[in-house]
């Protein structure tokens, strides 16, 4: 019975601070950050760098070229997110090493966390240029954010596995 009290009381406050959060998705999307940011690196750092190469069949990219596009995705969305520009990054290539993209992926999360910082509800609804020249409203950047951090990082999970290691979210508790 105590139990029960505490998570009722834990899910009235949680009820009661969302309702007094002035700006709701953009505050849930910037706390979504740091656990993705830390379970992709993580995912990136446990691939062995002989392995970027490694592709599960031959129609699927490599985990190099995942994590090349992981780092483009986080610099483009965060970008339309919060209407500041790209910063200029080495162009980055499936050759490039372990450490060069683990870098790249690290920055790309670096800008993120500057650029989600200035987003607010506010603007949400302001129309942007997403893939493909298509118009949409700025929160779908941060849906497609969210949504790419996903399957990023699920993808990464059964690049791990098929090489015989567990991803970060998958190891024992220390």
């Amino acid at each position: 019975m105590k139990r029960a009290i505490t998570i009722i009381t834990l899910l009235v406050s949680s009820v009661n601070l969302s309702a007094q959060t002035k700006n709701p998705v953009t505050t849930v999307v910037k706390g979504i950050v740091p656990k993705q940011q830390k379970n992709l690196v993580a995912a990136v750092e446990a691939m062995p760098a002989d392995k970027f190469g490694y592709k599960p069949t031959p129609q699927q990219m490599s985990f190099a070229h995942l994590v090349l596009h992981m780092t483009e995705s986080n610099y483009a969305l965060c970008a339309k997110a919060s209407d500041m520009p790209q910063p200029k990054h080495d162009e980055l290539k499936d050759a490039d090493g372990k450490d060069k993209l683990l870098a790249a992926l690290k920055s790309s999360f670096d800008f993120c966390n500057t650029a989600l910082a200035k987003v607010d509800d506010s603007k949400l609804g302001d129309t942007i240029e997403a893939r493909g020249g298509r118009k949409e409203p700025r929160a779908w950047a941060l849906i497609a954010l969210t949504n790419d951090w996903a399957d990023h990082y699920g993808a990464a999970a059964m690049y791990l596995r098929l090489n015989g290691l567990l991803p970060p979210t998958a190891q024992p508790k220390k």
